[in-house]
């Protein structure tokens, strides 16, 4: 197995004479935390849609455990181990945490979801449930409809219904994003937790984040690849600090400090 899990070559996208992204050479190293970075339009939602397959590339190569899924579909991938976390989200509102979570499980059972199973044969799936929700701190709202949880916590909901699909690269756009600061600090540290044995790609705008998880750090301008490496060295490139300017190059600044 290399140690590169997951790999664009040249990958680009263009819309109607419009290039998104722009020849991006990636390499996601295995057991890390990646972040892709960049102001607002700089590809990074673009570029997860063509790692998830929900675009397809006007050119370029996307390689997994280095084998070809350029023209893989969802399905196909998600198969492989990529999940995104908004893919498998809590799109059940009126059901439970514990039964959103039980049917990402589901697929543990050999054949496809169970939705007319009854809820004795389920239970199986009860233990490993509550165990995904125990890693994201939420067994005490196992039993609470998921429509009234609080913004971060439905956050960490997503995050245990991805680990329930058992990947093998969790893939997160903006986990943090409208989070009040003790959510931020909560979901951040979730974060850390379940990255232990697998490998994250994730789009984050927050730089106290990425600054306090990330291995290594790409940054995207108008669809290109900026710069890379860990955050001492992008925050401090000239370049990025141009990208971002005014009030973002100040927080990149200041969670460098």
């Amino acid at each position: 197995m290399t140690d590169v899990i997951l790999e664009t070559k040249r990958l680009t996208k263009e819309f109607k004479g419009f290039t998104a992204v722009n020849q991006v050479d990636l390499q996601v190293v295995r057991g890390h935390i990646h972040a892709l970075i960049g102001p607002n339009g700089a590809g990074k939602t673009t570029c997860f849609n063509l790692l998830t397959k929900f675009l397809i590339p006007t050119s370029g190569q996307i390689l997994f455990n280095g084998s070809d899924i350029t023209a893989a579909q969802p399905a196909q991938i998600a198969r492989q181990g990529i999940i995104r976390s908004f893919q498998i989200s809590a799109v059940f509102p009126h059901m439970s945490v514990l039964e959103n979570v039980r049917i990402g499980l589901q697929r543990t059972l050999g054949n496809s979801f169970h939705f007319w199973q009854s809820d004795r044969q389920l239970a199986r799936l009860n233990e490993r449930a509550m165990a995904l929700l125990e890693q994201v701190d939420l067994t005490q709202f196992a039993d609470t409809l998921t429509v009234d949880l609080p913004y971060g916590r439905k956050r960490a909901l997503e995050i245990a219904t991805t680990l329930a699909m058992e990947p093998e690269l969790m893939l997160l756009d903006e986990p943090t994003q409208g989070m009040g600061h003790e959510d931020v600090h909560r979901v951040t540290e979730l974060i850390r937790r379940v990255a232990q044995g697998r490998t994250i790609l994730m789009v984050e705008h927050n730089m106290s984040v990425v600054s306090g998880i990330c291995d290594r750090i790409s940054v995207l301008q108008r669809g290109a690849i900026l710069a890379e490496g860990d955050y001492a060295t992008v925050s401090s490139d000239a370049r990025v600090m141009e990208a971002y300017m005014g009030s973002s190059s100040a927080e990149l600044e200041g969670a460098h400090a």
